[in-house]
C-alpha cells in the first residue's frame, strides 16, 4: 500500500473514531416486566403519568416497569424511592 493511501486509510479511521465518541448513548423503552437500569442522569418517579414528582432516580439505579401506558411505565423504583410509581419510558439502558 502506498503512502498516500496509507495516510488516507488513517484519517478515515480517525474521522469515524471521533464521530462514534461524539454521538450520544441512545436510551431505550422498558419492557414489561424487566428491571431496567436508569440511563438519563436523572428520572423523575411520579404519582400518575406526568402527575406529582415523588422522587428521583440517578443514573445507574433501577425501575421494575409492571404496565406501560402512552410514553409512561408503572413500576416499582429502587433506590432512595423504593416505592410504586410513574416515570416517563424510554430512558432505560
Amino acid at each position: 500500500m502506498s503512502a498516500r493511501r496509507r495516510a488516507a486509510a488513517l484519517t478515515a479511521g480517525a474521522a469515524t473514531a471521533l464521530l462514534l465518541a461524539t454521538v450520544p448513548a441512545v436510551a431505550a423503552n422498558g419492557s414489561v416486566g424487566t428491571r431496567e437500569t436508569v440511563c438519563a442522569q436523572d428520572l423523575f418517579v411520579r404519582t400518575e403519568p406526568g402527575g406529582a414528582w415523588m422522587g428521583t432516580l440517578s443514573k445507574g439505579q433501577t425501575f421494575l416497569v409492571e404496565s406501560k401506558q402512552s410514553g409512561w411505565a408503572y413500576g416499582f423504583a429502587y433506590g432512595d424511592i423504593n416505592r410504586h410509581g410513574w416515570v416517563q419510558d424510554g430512558w432505560f439502558c
